[in-house]
Order: structure tokens, then sequence, then C-alpha cells
């Protein structure tokens, strides 16, 4: 009893927790599920609330209501703007859908700082609740018990709305049958809009009201979207009932958790997210009796599941490379726009047909030519930048090898590049400092980490992968985070040895030294990786993205190809997270977490997802704006970062290397048309 009375607090906390995520999660899984938009600026939208709630509050029943009013409507309009800026999106699938509200979000999040401060901002409730109350023997917080009150009436008329009115009926016809919503008069797109907004809403009222619980400061809009995206996952797109549980379960971990399981509470989350969508992936590809009705975009969590048998899973929809990435390479279709032999005979001599080595190498040999003079004309300080951005590159690689070849997109590549960074510094501190044997051991520490992992992410397709590789991500640096022994924490790790060429010669202390290592091993690293793609093993890859059942129907074992890719992939990570150490001489959490994830992916995105060369542009340009342009505008760089992703996803829809190769009526057909369909 004395056990059970002393976490009676932490579970209250729970309770409250778990309603305001409810409330945010509740807006998140409107978005994607009704409006089909997958919004990485949701936390943003609670931001916005929590600081304008922050800022009007003065401590009276006035400033409170204002504020929520001012909030609320603040968020309501910028999911109206959300909407108009993801309407030119709506054929280019999730990815790009992605890339540009996470670049939203980095604009939204440095305005938010430049117009409130940096500093986490008091909050001020009401005199009256301003106090605590007795619960069952125990001072608790009066403002968290209405605030209990007031998530219950939020979601209680929110789902009323939903499933009692006209306009409720509008929303989930727009998700089960947007066509048949038109035949009856209603507008899709104004549906669409309406939705965004009120899913706006809900995050903006959710940041007032939640202001005291997780306040407006650094941080708040990155953990109120991993913990909604992960209470979204658990609970489905179906059901509020499972929503509700699930946001109550997650909080309950986030409080409770954390009182009783101190070690083990930051791996459950994610691991429960892991665990939900990796059975949901393996459910969803094997064979049925029947299949299910209507293009349903979600289905119910692990909470829903004792109701429904077999569900569609969340975020389960097999997007294909027409979706994703909508350019695609000619060996896609067999080296012709829909005329070509199947993809599913990679080893007739038309499968195989690719440009002269030559021709192939060009791009390749000429980015290492400028690569190769640019410390003639470079400062110490710049050439270190190019020297990050070559580590950064070959993680960009990684990303396009899973991405433009395997069609597996993913947000966890940083894993194995945290491993190779980690392993790398850990030998250098223990005076293991021959070059050779660091990229060795890195790529080999990736590759083993992949292997482990891989089963879990090549059954998974289009937005699960993404899912699934950032919740493998986020795990690999709540780990580091944990392992303060080995790691360093959040302080990082520095001061060990510099790298040597061999064990016998100097160490490398002179910046331009450090380059050249580093660009000879990212050339080594390159040059394979492109042997390997441009070889019948690449085209067999390359197959499996373009036409997976007809490889299946032929025979190849497609789960063996996409796991050696995803082995091969986390080797090249690991040797850029090697590369990365030597360059930088030290390496913390921040370095391998989610916002290098997302700009390794948008690196592969400049580039084209298919091209190597494009990829490494691609990191130069992200490491360019963050780390030089930005620097000429001091406390800006989140916002040229921001403006870099909205205009790399408008402007270049192919990327880099589609640039100078312009697409006649017929190829656009053809590229964007689902995987293994071919035009007649």
């Amino acid at each position: 009893m004395d056990v059970l009375d002393a976490q009676l607090v932490p579970a209250v906390d729970g309770v409250a927790y778990g309603l305001l995520l409810f409330v945010v999660a509740a807006g998140l899984s409107l978005a994607f599920g009704t409006a089909g938009v997958l919004n990485l600026a949701h936390g943003t939208l609670y931001a916005v609330g929590a600081y304008t709630g922050a800022h009007f509050g003065d401590g009276t029943w006035g400033g409170f209501l204002l504020g929520l009013a001012a909030g609320t409507t603040a968020a309501c309009l910028a999911g109206a703007l959300l909407s108009a800026a993801t309407a030119p999106l709506a054929r280019r699938g999730h990815l790009a859908e992605a890339l540009l509200t996470f670049g939203l979000a980095l604009i939204g999040g440095n305005l938010l700082v430049e117009f409130f401060g940096a500093d986490e901002m008091p909050v001020r409730v009401p005199e009256a609740l301003d106090a605590s109350v007795s619960l069952l023997g125990h001072r608790y917080p009066a403002y968290r018990l209405g605030f209990i009150v007031m998530a219950v009436v939020l979601a209680g008329a929110g789902t009323w709305a939903l499933t009692r009115t006209r306009a409720g009926a509008a929303v989930r016809a727009a998700a089960d049958d947007p066509q048949m919503l038109a035949a009856t008069g209603f507008s899709p797109r104004a549906v669409h809009t309406g939705v965004l907004a009120v899913a706006g809403a809900l995050a903006g009222a959710a940041g007032v009201l939640g202001a005291p619980i997780i306040g407006p400061g650094p941080g708040a809009a990155e953990t109120v979207l991993m913990l909604s995206l992960v209470v979204v996952v658990l609970g489905g797109l179906r059901s509020l009932w499972a929503t509700l549980l699930a946001a109550l379960a997650v909080g309950e971990v986030q409080t409770l958790g954390v009182s009783l399981a101190p070690d083990w509470a930051p791996y459950l989350l994610f691991a429960a997210m892991a665990a939900v969508l990796i059975l949901r992936s393996r459910l969803t590809l094997e064979p049925r009796s029947a299949p299910p009705s209507g293009p349903e975009r979600g289905g119910p969590g692990l909470l829903a599941r004792w109701r429904r048998h077999l569900p569609e899973g969340l975020m389960t929809e097999r997007l294909g490379a027409g979706r994703l990435w909508p350019g695609r390479r000619k060996a896609a279709d067999g080296g012709r726009s829909g005329t070509g032999p199947s993809p599913a005979r990679p080893t007739t001599p038309l499968a195989l047909s690719a440009p002269a080595p030559l021709r192939r190498a060009l791009p390749s040999l000429g980015l290492l030519g400028v690569l190769a003079v640019l410390p003639l004309t470079l400062d110490a300080y710049a050439v270190s930048l190019v020297g990050y951005a070559l580590a950064l590159g070959l993680l960009a690689v990684s990303v396009t090898v899973l991405t433009g070849y395997a069609g597996l997109p993913t947000l966890g590549q940083t894993a194995p590049f945290a491993v190779g960074a980690y392993a790398t510094a850990l030998l250098a501190d223990a005076g293991w400092t021959t070059g050779p044997l660091l990229v060795l051991v890195a790529a080999a520490g990736g590759a083993l980490f992949s292997l482990l992992t891989g089963p879990a992410v090549i059954r998974a397709r289009g937005t699960t992968v993404l899912m699934i590789t950032l919740a493998i991500g986020e795990l690999t640096v709540i780990a580091i985070d944990q392992m303060r022994w080995l790691t360093g924490g959040t302080d990082g790790f520095v001061g060990f040895a510099p790298v040597r060429w061999l064990w016998f010669t100097e160490p490398l202390t002179d910046e331009f030294a450090v380059y050249g290592y580093a660009l000879t091993v990212a050339a080594v690293a390159v040059a394979l990786t492109l042997l390997v793609l441009h070889s019948p093993a690449g085209r067999l890859l390359t197959g499996v993205r373009a036409a997976e059942a007809r490889m299946r129907a032929s025979g190849h074992p497609v789960g063996r190809y996409l796991l050696t890719a995803y082995v091969g992939a986390g080797a090249l990570a690991g040797v850029g997270g090697s590369l990365m150490v030597t360059v930088r001489s030290y390496v913390s959490p921040a370095d391998v977490g989610f916002e290098i994830a997302a700009f390794a992916l948008l690196a592969a995105v400049i580039g084209g997802t298919s091209s190597v060369p494009g990829a490494l542009l691609g990191a130069g340009l992200i490491v360019m704006t963050r780390d030089w342009l930005a620097g000429a505008w001091p406390g800006h760089g989140p916002l040229v970062l921001g403006v870099l992703f909205v205009a790399v996803v408008y402007l270049l829809p192919r990327g880099l290397a589609g640039l100078g190769s312009p697409r006649g009526p017929l190829r656009a057909r053809a590229a964007a048309r689902p995987v293994g369909k071919a035009v007649s």
C-alpha cells in the first residue's frame, strides 16, 4: 500500500500528460488519416499555441481566455496555410510532404524564437488554479486537475463533432471515398483545408492548455511531435478510443514509468512503436483470403486490435517508386519507358544494358577533381567544413542506396552512422589510431548493426519504413545518452588521439592533411558503391524497387536482396561516422540525431534519390547552408535550412540529377505510375 500511495501523484500526472498527448495526437491522426498529410510541423503548431498562451497569460481569467483564443486561432490559420503549401505535392507522396513540413517546422521554430526569445517562457495560470488541493492525502496542483477536466471536454466535443455532425460525416467520407463525397456536393479540397485547419486548432489549443505541463521552450515542439507519433502508431487511425488509450499509456510511461523503472522508461515508447509497426508490416505482407475494401489509409493500433481481426496497419500503404520518387532511373523500367523488358528478368542482355562505363564515371570523376583542388583555394576552417560534408555525404549516399535503389525510404541511417562514429572514437581513445583499421571496424560495426535490425525493416514498405527506421534511430540516440560512462552522454566524446595513415606514420593534426585522408576514404567508399550499383546486383536491386511482385513471382529472393542492400548501406554509413569523428575530433548525440537523419534524406532528395554524386553535392549544400551561410546570420540557421528544405521540395522535384534530362509526356506518365505497371 505504501508503494501504491507513493505512486499516486505520478499516476495522476500520467493521466494529465496522456490527455494532453491525446488532444495533440488526435490532430496529427486527423491530418494523416483524412487529409493524407504526414505533418512533421505538428509539434510546431503546438509550440505556437504554447508561446501565445504564455505571452497573453497574466494570471487572470481574461488573459487565459485571450491566450486560448489567440493561440487556437493562430495555429488554425497555420494549419490552413499548411493545406495550401502541401496541395501541389498531392501526387508526389508522403516523402515530399514530410520534407516540406519539416522545413516549415524549422522556419516556424526560428520565427518563434525570434519573436518570443530563446529561453523557456514562464507560464502564469489563473490565480484560482495556481494552488494545490488535497488528493487522497497528497497535495496536487489544482491546474492539472482542471486540465484533465478541460481535456476531457475538448476530446468529447471533438468526438461528437466527428461522429454526430454533417461536417464530421464529410470528413469521414473524405477519408473513405472522396469521389463519392464530391458527388454529394462537397468539395474535397475544402474538406482537406478544413481538416488541416481543425488539426492545427487542436494542436494550438493543446499548446495553450498544456503549456504548464510541456512548456514553451527549446525542444518542446520536437518532444511533442515524437510522442504524438508514438501515440498515433500505437492507437492507429480508425478508433479515437484506441488513440485515447494509447495516449494514456504513453503518459503513464512518461511519468509513472520514469518513477518505477527509470533505466528502462526511455526505451519503452519507441520500442513499442517499432514493435507495433513491425507486427503490422508482417501481417500486411501475408496473403489474405479477402482484400480490405475501400482506400483506407490506416488501421487500428495495438489497443484496437481486440476489436478487428487482421486489420490494415497504420501507414502500411505500399508506396511505390512512382509516388515516393517520380523521377525513376531508366534501369527501373528496363532501360525504356513502359516498353522495355520486365525488371523481373534482370539477366537478359537488354535488362542489363547500361551507359558506357566512362560516361557513368564522368560525374563522379569531375566531382573528385573539384574536391581535390578545393584546398588550394580555401582556408583551414572551410576545408574542415568540406571534410565534414564528405562524412555527411557518405551518410546521404547510404540513404540513396536504400531510398533510390532499394525503395526503402529511411530516417534511421544515423544509427549505423553513430555506431561507426563511436567505434572510431573509442578505438582512438584506446590508442588504436591507424586509419584503415578504424575504417574497417566502423564499416563492420555499421554492417553488423544493420544485419541485426534489418529483418525488422525489409518487410515494410513506404511510410512504415520511415517510421520503423525513425524508431531505430531514436532508440540508438537514447542508448548513447544513457551509456554516459562509455559515450560521454550529451556532453559528448572528446580528447582522443588523432588518426594516422599507418601505424608508423605521424598523426594527422593539420586540417589539410585530415581532409586528404577523408577525401581518400570517401573516394574509395563511393567507388566501391558505384561498382556494386552498376553491376548485375545493382540491377536486381533496382528491379525489386520497380516490380517487386514480378521479381517474387519469378523466384528471386527479394528479402535477401533487400537485406544485403540494407547491410551494405549500414557499412557505408559506418564509414561516414568514422570520417565525421576524424574530421571533427568530437561526437555527441546531437551529431547522430533526428535532425541529421532528416538532413541526410534531404541530401538524397537534392541529388535525385538515385544519384550518388548528387547525394554528395546535396550534403555539401546542406553543410554550406548550415555552417557557412547561416554563420553570416547568427541565430537564424534553422530558418535558412528550412528555406532550403522548402525550395528543394518545390524547385527540384527530381533533384539535381533531373535538371539536365527533360522528360516527355509518355515518360512522365510512366514515372508516375505505381510499381509494376507499364504503359500499354
